[in-house]
């Protein structure tokens, strides 16, 4: 299917049920919707310190083209009706979301695959920067994290169905 998937990048917060509703208004061909939304976690830090926030930047335009990429591989990979994808930019605190990935489909193999192949790449081939601001004062980078990229080299090689 030619599908042209929706992807923003920004401050603003996101609308589940209104991304969900855009992404299906008016189809009649859509019988599964797989979500995931990333949500700031307020783990501990040094010296059990509680995350105060978490700052995510990125190159304005690079950003947007590497994640258009990323849903045009999970688009030309499955047979979608829809792809959505959100994410924010700048200060999140804890409990607030992060990403937002929807994906449409008449069935709903395609669209929990598809879904978690984007999440998986996302997390690692997506150029974001995060650091971590602790409620002491004190921040860090967040370096990536190795089961991250196993699960992304899982989907290597193109094929569908190839779930981790």
């Amino acid at each position: 299917m030619n599908v042209e998937p929706t992807v923003r990048v920004g401050e603003a917060a996101f609308d589940v049920g209104a991304e969900t509703a855009a992404l299906t208004a008016g189809r009649a061909d859509v019988g599964g919707v797989a979500s995931f939304v990333g949500v700031c976690r307020g783990d501990d830090g040094p010296d059990q310190q509680k995350l105060a926030a978490l700052v995510l930047e990125h190159y304005p335009g690079m950003t947007e083209r590497a994640l258009r990429r990323i849903a045009a591989e999970a688009c030309a990979r499955w047979p979608l009706t829809g792809c959505t994808v959100v994410h924010r930019v700048g200060r999140i605190v804890p409990g607030e979301g992060i990403v937002l990935v929807l994906t449409a489909s008449a069935h709903r193999v395609a669209a929990l695959e598809a879904c978690a192949f984007l999440i998986d790449w996302l997390k690692t081939r997506a150029p974001f920067w995060k650091r971590e601001e602790f409620a002491g004062g004190t921040d860090r980078w967040v370096a990536a994290r190795g089961e991250d990229d196993a699960r992304a080299a899982a989907w290597e090689g193109g094929a569908s169905g190839a779930s981790p």
